[in-house]
């Protein structure tokens, strides 16, 4: 039996896709799980359309996206930590930081969305990628000083 898969299944195949299953799988699993819908010309129609609305949703996230990196391009945070010897800090800055930071000068980011690939623990200034959308990053400057 032919079904579309309405969610991502582990070991079966990505949203969206025709995957060809056991009839008992696809009628006592599947369906009723809201997992997939049979294969036929009413939900393949469907399926397209919702992919077409998909696709013009992500392209106004990505219009979006690409105007807040513009306005991003010229943004840095200044965050004040302890430090010792070496200029290592005492604890460390993280994107929690960062969010704070910004939404304290009136830019509002989701703390996810700052990339950070381990926590800042030394003063300095460092650029610090966000991601806006998956095609789309732009860069903040922080710049860590000693309080």
């Amino acid at each position: 039996m032919e079904v579309i898969l309405l969610k991502s299944v582990p070991g079966l195949g990505e949203e969206g896709t025709t995957v060809k299953v056991a009839a008992g799988y696809a009628r006592n699993y599947l369906i009723p799980n809201g997992m997939a819908v049979p294969a036929d010309d009413k939900h393949r129609r469907v399926m397209a359309e919702e992919e077409k609305l998909a696709h013009v949703r992500d392209r106004k996230r990505r219009r979006a996206a690409e105007t807040l990196a513009a306005k991003y391009q010229d943004v840095s945070v200044t965050i004040t930590m302890q430090a010792g010897e070496d200029d290592k800090l005492f604890g460390s800055v993280t994107n929690r930081d960062i969010a704070d930071a910004l939404a304290a000068q009136g830019h509002e980011v989701d703390r996810h969305r700052i990339e950070l690939a381990e926590p800042i623990k030394q003063l300095g200034v460092y650029s610090v990628p966000l991601r806006l959308h998956r095609d789309v990053q732009a860069a903040v400057k922080v710049w860590v000083v000693k309080a």
